[in-house]
């Protein structure tokens, strides 16, 4: 188990679990508050907790030094991939434990489906341009999305894979081509120098 603990620390977990913590307690309390802003259908609120989260949960993606990890007589392709699918319930499972609380902001499809899609996206981030600036591909799509125009178009509608119900067909592929590409991309070649 203390290889376990020594994994954690090397790759920023508690900071990140604290950051994911902090940032959806934030927001619920801004849906509890009901001081006019968006209203309980709004995927707004949802998606910018999932995306800080996944965001928070990049510092993670890459350890204290590049050179070792790529060295280590482990093999790294099953722990990468792992830490990309933990990182995604983690960042899920917290939004929807605030959620048991009382303000209910999305169903758990929809939780699902951001959360992994954002983990991918976050892991394509890190093997393309490094775990230091991985957090830059979510937060680019995501002020895309919060400013589109409506998704009436397949185009759009793929642009606002992160804000459509949860049984929306180009929402869902999307989610699930980012996260398994992301995720695969990300455990193969880890992250950039």
């Amino acid at each position: 188990m203390r290889w376990l603990t020594l994994y954690a620390r090397s790759r920023q977990v508690p900071a990140s679990l604290a950051a994911v913590v902090i940032s959806v307690v934030a927001v619920w309390a801004l849906a509890r508050n009901g001081s006019g802003g968006p209203g309980p259908g709004d995927p707004r609120l949802p998606v910018l907790v999932l995306a800080t989260g996944a965001m928070a949960a990049s510092i993670g993606l890459s350890g204290q030094d590049l050179a070792l990890d790529r060295t280590a007589a482990i093999r790294w392709v099953p722990r990468r991939a792992a830490h990309v699918l933990l990182c995604g319930v983690v960042v899920g499972a917290v939004l929807l434990a605030v959620q048991a609380m009382g303000e209910s902001m999305a169903t758990t499809a929809f939780v699902v489906r951001d959360s992994a899609g954002l983990m991918g996206l976050v892991a394509l981030g890190a093997a393309l341009s490094g775990a230091l600036y991985a957090w830059t591909p979510p937060f680019a799509w995501l002020s895309f999305s919060f400013f589109a125009p409506p998704p009436t178009s397949a185009p759009m509608q793929v642009a606002n894979w992160m804000l459509l119900p949860p049984g929306t067909a180009a929402g869902t592929w999307t989610a699930v081509v980012l996260a398994v590409t992301g995720t695969a991309a990300y455990a193969v070649a880890g992250p950039r120098r």
